[in-house]
């Protein structure tokens, strides 16, 4: 059985991609082993590459009262209820990891309530499933709900922002046909 393409969209050769966008993948391939299908696929339009990442990064990856690890809860558990497969697979795998848990990521794919997280977490990721799913219903009452657990206004702002990222990225991830690479498949599962 031959394997499934990783997009319906052509994707380019990485040396025919301009020099940053290259530099980019290169450098995640050398830290992974691996390239992620989605910076082949995304790369195809390399404006929107930039503009993608560029976004991504400035939600995934900057300091704040979010860890890493939550931040990661928001993308599986968001991921998985606007069903993309690429998504909970890829940020399953960096959960996985980052919270050095090799359940953690089934466990909140499925269904994050029963998962073992903190009550806190929890709040987090009602909150977040509400903007992935019916935005146009988040009032004061949820941003009090979030204020006794701890969270800020900027937090609340983050994880709006990455529920809100992730439905774009899930939805592109859809159309596209985007497949997950299969080395996440087994990532900080042992």
């Amino acid at each position: 059985m031959s394997k499934p393409s990783i997009s319906r969209f052509p994707t380019p050769e990485i040396a025919d991609l301009p020099e940053d966008i290259r530099e980019r993948i290169l450098a995640v391939q050398e830290k992974s082993g691996f390239v992620p299908n989605v910076f082949l696929v995304l790369a195809r339009r390399p404006d929107e590459f930039r503009a993608f990442f560029a976004y991504h990064d400035a939600l995934m990856d900057k300091p704040g009262n979010l860890t890493k690890a939550e931040r990661e809860m928001i993308v599986v558990a968001t991921s998985n209820a606007n069903q993309c497969q690429y998504c909970v697979v890829a940020h399953g795998a960096i959960l996985r990891i980052r919270a050095k848990n090799p359940l953690i990521a089934d466990q909140v794919a499925i269904n994050y309530r029963k998962a073992d997280i903190t009550d806190r977490q929890k709040a987090m990721l009602d909150f977040a499933m509400k903007v992935a799913l019916e935005a146009y219903a988040v009032g004061e009452s949820d941003l009090t709900a979030l204020g006794l657990h701890g969270f800020t206004e900027e937090d609340v702002w983050d994880i709006a922002a990455i529920a809100a990222f992730f439905g774009m990225s899930n939805r592109m991830a859809n159309v596209t046909n985007m497949r997950p690479n299969d080395e996440f498949y087994m990532l900080g599962r042992t």
